[in-house]
């Protein structure tokens, strides 16, 4: 019974551990400003090479950026590279069109929160999450997300 105890309690630390490790909508929503001001004042390309470096301040916690034209063409993805230069409009693995909610909000505002589903790290299991995502100079927009 005793190592029952000490097992449930060493997993409820870990989860406690691994959740002050996620960010806060607030803390997406910030860094997606920083972003934004990253390209304006740096342009795309120094700001996406900064994006990408784990020592550039753009990557803190579970955040990173994320950059997308208004045709959904990955333009920076500071965790998957592979996908810059590839359409996303069309994808939906988790029962939404996010790139394409991104671009309509890209669009119709600038600026906003885009929700949608996503696995949440380390699991297979699929949680909401939510996106901040602005327009800048660069006519693209970048967007930082985090977990509700």
């Amino acid at each position: 019974m005793r190592r029952l105890i000490v097992a449930l309690a060493a997993a409820t630390l870990a989860s406690a551990a691994i959740a002050g490790d996620m960010a806060t909508p607030d803390e997406a929503k910030a860094m997606s400003q920083k972003a934004q001001s990253a390209v304006n004042t740096m342009g795309a390309e120094k700001a996406y090479a900064a994006f990408a470096d784990p020592a550039g301040g753009f990557q803190v916690k579970d955040l990173y950026v994320f950059c997308v034209d208004m045709d959904g063409v990955v333009t920076s993805h500071a965790k998957k590279p592979e996908l810059v230069g590839k359409n996303l409009l069309e994808f939906n693995k988790y029962g939404d069109f996010l790139f394409k909610d991104m671009v309509a909000v890209a669009k119709d505002k600038g600026e906003g929160w885009v929700d949608y589903k996503w696995p949440y790290p380390g699991t297979d299991e699929i949680k909401p999450k939510t996106s901040y995502i602005l327009t800048n100079s660069a006519g693209v927009f970048c967007g930082v997300g985090a977990y509700k």
